[in-house]
């Protein structure tokens, strides 16, 4: 009989960056990689900008908020309570309001976001200045940057 996972609160393999703290709750492998499951801390000032997922999709489950989301170029104001789901293919990104921080859990599907997180955790001040190196990562967890945070309209 195989067992199930609990994780505790503050749980799972942590990365903590200067705008957020990302736990991976379940990971692929614990899914045979269907997804993963995050819990994302955001600290003040945090923004993602503009990128897309053209082989997988990410839910979002706010938590603590507001969180604001941009996505095929619409601002949605997502309150605690709020789901959003972004197919394969769709830009997105989102940010605080300022002095603000929030909490929401991610799901990526299929899995393997949370390899992204392990390897940009061993790079150096100096790797993430190196462009071509930062490419190749992205591409090899499906992940294309399209620029900043748009500005509200």
């Amino acid at each position: 009989m195989k067992m199930c996972l609990v994780v505790p609160p503050g749980g799972g393999r942590g990365y903590d960056w200067s705008s957020d703290h990302t736990f991976v709750k379940v990971g692929k492998e614990h899914t045979g990689g269907a997804y993963t499951l995050m819990e994302d801390n955001l600290k003040p000032g945090f923004a993602l900008g503009l990128h897309r997922h053209d082989h997988h999709a990410e839910t979002f489950y706010v938590l603590e908020g507001p969180i604001d989301f941009y996505v095929n170029d619409e601002w949605i104001a997502a309150a605690a309570g709020t789901c959003i789901h972004v197919p394969p293919g769709a830009p997105h990104a989102c940010r605080l309001h300022e002095g603000s921080t929030g909490r929401m859990l991610m799901i990526y599907q299929p899995s393997g976001f949370d390899g992204y997180l392990a390897e940009l955790a061993t790079l150096s001040e100096s790797d993430f200045q190196d462009a071509d190196r930062m490419t190749r990562l992205n591409a090899k967890y499906d992940l294309v940057e399209l620029g900043p945070v748009p500005k509200p309209g």
